[in-house]
């Protein structure tokens, strides 16, 4: 099994430090096998921030991060910063790579940067991107789980936050699908839930591709939390034989001062049709 923490908009410059150290001893309850952060790491990208991000990221000791940027990780009011090297702290910090990639036996994770340095808030999934993804999952071993990690949210609850949609999500939500990914994790909104998409109706009596879900993670330490959700993580445990997966929401207790679980869903495991040609060799 593999154990995977998302810790999502941290928001370091506004973080709560009795809640870092409830997620610090969590961590260290779990042993995660990898950290998932998804986004929004800083609140003003500066320098200072992201050294203060960097050392807790160490501090947590997960073997394996997949890290990728979010909107407020671009400077805002540094003009120059923002045009020209909208990226160049992030990279300090957490690599060059603004798209990372994790494989082992139980999961594909794959990490897509959705901001944009000329929007502020708003995101997107371009058609390379979509592409790119599609071609990594569908390389996927039979039984792995097959997870993308963004930012913006490509699937979204409430009417009010349909605007934070990233762009192009229904196309990339029906691709990746297609390719056979099982889920799909963001942050952005700092709102935790877990849905399971309807699929497409079935064609020439063809079996429909596997279940797809998203899952949102609240905001994991920041004081900017919504009136509905507090200071949550989402834990994922996946194993590939026999193929089973399970997420998990930890809140943050603040009278108990640690985090608890306090949901969980079970993932419906399905192949793909395309896995299950592969497997028969049909096209071989």
């Amino acid at each position: 099994m593999t154990v995977l923490l998302q810790v999502s908009d941290p928001h370091f410059g506004t973080e709560d430090a009795s809640v870092v150290v409830a997620l610090e001893r969590l961590t260290t309850e779990l042993r995660p096998d990898v950290l998932l952060l998804s986004g929004d790491i800083t609140q003003r990208a500066t320098r200072a921030q992201f050294a203060a991000a960097r050392a807790f990221v160490d501090r947590l000791g997960v073997p394996a991060c997949v890290a990728i940027p979010g909107n407020h990780d671009i400077p805002l009011f540094d003009v120059v910063a923002r045009s020209l090297r909208p990226y160049a702290r992030y990279a300090a910090a957490f690599g060059d790579d603004l798209e990372p990639r994790f494989e082992n036996g139980d999961a594909l994770v794959l990490g897509v940067n959705t901001t944009r340095w000329y929007r502020h808030q708003d995101g997107a999934v371009s058609a390379a991107q979509i592409e790119r993804v599609a071609t990594q999952l569908s390389s996927a071993t039979r039984t792995q789980w097959r997870i993308v990690v963004v930012h913006q949210p490509l699937a979204v609850t409430l009417t009010k936050d349909l605007k934070n949609l990233a762009r192009g999500h229904e196309a990339a939500l029906r691709r990746w699908r297609e390719a056979g990914a099982d889920l799909v994790v963001g942050g952005h909104i700092h709102l935790p839930y877990v849905l399971q998409l309807p699929g497409p109706a079935q064609t020439n009596g063809k079996a429909e591709p596997r279940t797809l879900w998203v899952a949102q993670a609240g905001t994991a330490i920041s004081r900017r939390v919504r009136p509905e959700a507090g200071n949550s993580v989402n834990v994922i445990r996946v194993e590939a034989t026999p193929r089973r997966a399970v997420i998990e929401r930890w809140d943050h207790d603040a009278a108990a001062r640690r985090f608890a679980r306090v949901g969980s869903h079970a993932l419906a495991s399905a192949i793909a049709p395309t896995d299950a040609a592969k497997d028969e060799g049909v096209g071989s």
